[in-house]
């Protein structure tokens, strides 16, 4: 995509988000930034020279997101990249029925965001002829992690209805991009209690993330050591995962911390 870009981000007070902004932004972009707490949106936004639309709205909400992407359309155009980054990720057990809540937060922050995030730009993008669509996932997506039910199974969600929407836009111009991190030093990671192999930092990660939806990737896992480490993952028998993630170490439910 040559020339100044137009790109709106979810998520983009903080972690990876705030990086994907601050990269776009030296490269010229005008961004649409979306997260809910608007102090940290604004400082982000105070520290670019480049035009920049902040919405502080929650992914959740599908009319604040549609008025939002009307504004930034009216005032600059139908966007070049959408990045679907917004996430939450947080420790859950079936058997605790004071869980569920959390399995529908973070089902509907993690996949309904995305959802609802790209939904308003389809069309004019699809209409342009072009356009590139990414959303966040992760390598938990590739199997289910003891404690972390909810997790798995929404970026599994994800990676899948990316490929579904990959397939449906595939002749529209529109490039479709799910990109897998393993672990990031974000403020979401940072309590993890338990070591995390070849962490990378937000910085980095923005950096290649960049790099893929502009190469046209489909699919990528970051970094290139745990896309190795994912692939053993996802052909390992289910008797030796199971023996290997039994006793492994666990995010913390939230009603216990």
């Amino acid at each position: 995509m040559a020339g100044p870009q137009r790109v709106i981000i979810t998520g983009a007070s903080s972690g990876i988000g705030a990086s994907l902004a601050r990269h776009y932004a030296a490269s010229g972009a005008t961004l649409g930034l979306i997260a809910r707490r608007k102090p940290e949106l604004e400082r982000l936004a105070a520290g670019f020279p480049t035009p920049c639309e902040v919405y502080a709205l929650d992914v959740r909400d599908a009319t604040a997101i549609a008025a939002a992407a009307r504004h930034f359309i009216a005032r600059h155009g139908c966007p070049d990249i959408v990045i679907a980054n917004a996430g939450v990720s947080l420790g859950t057990l079936t058997e605790h029925a004071e869980d569920i809540p959390a399995f529908q937060e973070v089902f509907d922050i993690n996949v309904m965001g995305m959802v609802k995030a790209f939904q308003p730009f389809v069309a004019c993008m699809r209409e342009r002829g072009g356009g590139a669509l990414a959303g966040i996932a992760s390598i938990a997506g590739y199997r289910g992690l003891p404690g972390a039910a909810a997790y798995s199974a929404s970026k599994a969600a994800v990676i899948s209805c990316l490929e579904s929407l990959r397939v449906e836009l595939r002749a529209s111009g529109v490039k479709v991009t799910a990109i897998c991190p393993g672990y990031i030093a974000t403020p979401m990671t940072e309590k993890n209690p338990y070591p995390m192999p070849f962490l990378m930092s937000a910085d980095e990660a923005a950096v290649k993330i960049a790099a893929l939806i502009e190469h046209g990737r489909t699919f990528a896992v970051i970094p290139w050591q745990m896309a190795l480490a994912a692939r053993v993952m996802r052909v390992l028998p289910n008797w030796l995962y199971d023996r290997l993630a039994a006793d492994a170490p666990r995010k913390p439910r939230r009603a216990a911390e």
